[in-house]
């Protein structure tokens, strides 16, 4: 690509977005985002391994930034996304948005979900390729900057989950888009759940373009580095040449779709496990007994939110399951309907005493008027979140 070349003469650079932090009254100089060039890409470095690389507000509005000017650059013909550490990212940082809950801090919560949704919506229909390497724990919003985008190579080291139910929430930035069009009820069952895939599950279900055991990673980054080019196709036959072919294991979900989507495919959440209960009676399943223990154990309001999440999700666009899923993100953080959030987080990352006290406390006390008012249109005192839809579509 002649436009690019002149890059390739050019030394590897480094940029770093700084934040201030104290400990022990000593200043401590953290780079959340690391950015290294090399040849035509840009390689970004999510530098907070200590809480798994999770998403606050210097990180994403670092990266809105970068995707923003690179996007625009004729110099930089795609990027890569990766984590340093045992995670690429383990979604938004809860424990932060919930104190800023607990002390009325809102339009914080507020600004860094914006931010937040929009980046996801933007690595979705960015115009150039973006390849991550999803080497460890990608859930959550991790999830939300790497599934839409071009190229998504999975190890032997990755776990994927959206576990929100799991604290009074919903699958959001995105997921109730990605998630519906999986193979199935798959998306039904991971999005009610929380529950984890393996690499090998992700290839096989098609949340991985890629597979690659973690030892050739430098590999693949090195080739990467080499290419001059913007061109998916291009990328796409490099990633090939050092991909490796992965089944899911004899205990893996997939081993059980027909049993799931028989299950998954009801209309109600309480048909599913009614589903399930008769399944697990019939046939002793493991699988069934575990998927109830599971479903049982999560908000009761989230399980019904969710399952209607996903089955909108089927028929919208990217775009209109972020802008849904925001109103959805502000009604958990309001708390007029319940406060499930806040007691979901206090009671498996803050207490940990794994006994949330849901309010409703079962599904039969979950009004369908509670699930409306989760997917009503925001007062005009509370805008839809605005994307740069109109500016995308003018590039097109």
């Amino acid at each position: 690509m002649q436009r690019l070349k002149s890059l390739f003469q050019l030394r590897p650079l480094v940029y770093r977005s700084r934040s201030l932090c104290t400990l022990s009254n000593v200043d401590v100089i953290v780079d959340p985002v690391l950015v290294e060039g090399k040849g035509c890409n840009r390689t970004v470095i999510l530098n907070r391994p200590s809480v798994l690389n999770s998403l606050n507000y210097s990180t994403v509005s670092r990266l809105l930034q970068l995707y923003r000017r690179w996007e625009e650059d004729p110099d930089v013909g795609f990027v890569v996304l990766k984590g340093k550490g045992r995670a690429f990212c383990a979604g938004g940082d809860v424990i932060n948005t919930y104190n800023m809950i607990k002390k009325g801090n809102i339009d914080e919560c507020k600004e860094l979900y914006q931010k937040i949704y929009s980046l996801a919506y933007i690595i979705g229909a960015y115009l150039k390729p973006q390849v991550a390497l999803l080497n460890g724990i990608t859930m959550g919003g991790g999830a939300a900057i790497s599934i839409p985008g071009t190229f998504r190579i999975a190890t032997e080291k990755t776990v994927f989950s959206n576990p929100e139910t799991l604290i009074g929430f919903h699958p959001d930035a995105g997921a109730s888009f990605y998630l519906s069009h999986l193979p199935g009820y798959l998306g039904e069952y991971l999005a009610l759940t929380g529950d984890k895939l393996s690499g090998s599950e992700m290839m096989s279900c098609g949340l991985a373009t890629h597979y690659s055991l973690t030892e050739r990673l430098p590999l693949i980054e090195e080739q990467l580095g080499k290419l001059m080019t913007d061109d998916p196709s291009v990328i796409g036959s490099s990633l090939a040449k050092f991909g490796d072919v992965v089944h899911p294991d004899q205990m893996s979900v997939l081993q059980r779709i027909e049993t799931l989507d028989r299950c998954f495919c009801h209309e109600t959440v309480e048909e599913i496990i009614d589903s399930l209960e008769s399944e697990a009676a019939k046939t002793a399943d493991a699988w069934c007994i575990s998927t109830l223990k599971r479903l049982r154990e999560v908000s009761p309001l989230s399980l019904k939110v969710s399952l209607r999440s996903i089955r909108e999700g089927r028929f919208q666009t990217l775009d209109q399951c972020i802008i849904r899923e925001y109103r959805m993100t502000l009604q958990a953080f309001f708390g007029r309907i319940t406060r499930d959030y806040c007691e979901g987080v206090r009671a498996r990352m803050l207490d940990k005493d794994l006994s949330p006290k849901w309010d409703p406390p079962s599904l039969e006390h979950v009004t369908n008027d509670m699930v409306d008012e989760y997917f009503s249109p925001l007062t005009s005192f509370e805008p839809d979140l605005e994307l740069p839809i109109q500016q995308r579509e003018a590039f097109a």
